[in-house]
């Protein structure tokens, strides 16, 4: 199996911690966004969105986007709650990060870190969104241990990705104390280095 990812997006790294969690057996191919490599033509003969990450199974199948990939990655293990109520908010987290969480976050991060942008010039409503994200985070993990119920899960590996970066997208998370000791137990358990 290959794993196609640019090891600086939370979205291929939230794949890797998947498959490594998993004991997964893969090769990774560092595949740059900023190069250009998602546009070659044989990238997009596998993924005609040009986007990492994407999976390429032994037997030739695609897959991509990212929590679609760590759901075939999880399928059957404790990483997907067995619960169907914790399953379905499990879900509901992975749809929110995706559409009220990555795009503020991750965008304010990719323009000041990767664009060179200074914060005065991010885009307000971008500013506003994200710290709107990091508070309801903030506001569940008051008083739950993980994000879909006290059981670690993938939506926790999901949200953790970019919000442990936040900070170089110009979110301080001094302000929201139960997001920071839940990315202290979510790197714990992914086994990642808080300083990385």
């Amino acid at each position: 199996m290959r794993i196609y990812g640019d090891s600086v997006s939370g979205n291929c790294l939230k794949v890797k911690w998947t498959a490594d969690l998993r004991g997964l057996s893969y090769q990774w191919i560092e595949t740059s966004v900023l190069n250009g490599e998602t546009r070659a033509p044989d990238f997009l003969a596998m993924n005609p969105a040009g986007q990492v990450p994407l999976v390429r199974f032994d037997d030739g199948r695609c897959l991509a986007q990212s929590n679609a990939i760590m759901l075939a990655f999880a399928e059957g293990s404790d990483l997907i709650p067995t619960d169907g109520y914790s399953r379905a908010k499990m879900h509901e987290w992975l749809f929110w990060e995706q559409y009220s969480h990555e795009p503020y976050v991750a965008v304010a991060r990719f323009q000041l870190r990767y664009l060179g942008k200074n914060p005065a010039e991010l885009e307000p409503r971008i500013v506003e969104r994200g710290k709107a994200a990091l508070k309801l985070m903030d506001d569940t993990l008051r008083c739950r241990t993980f994000l879909a119920s006290d059981v670690f899960s993938l939506a926790d590996i999901a949200l953790v990705a970019y919000t442990r970066v936040a900070p170089e997208g110009g979110f301080q998370l001094d302000g929201y104390p139960a997001v920071k000791r839940w990315i202290a137990r979510v790197e714990q358990a992914l086994g990642i280095d808080p300083a990385r």
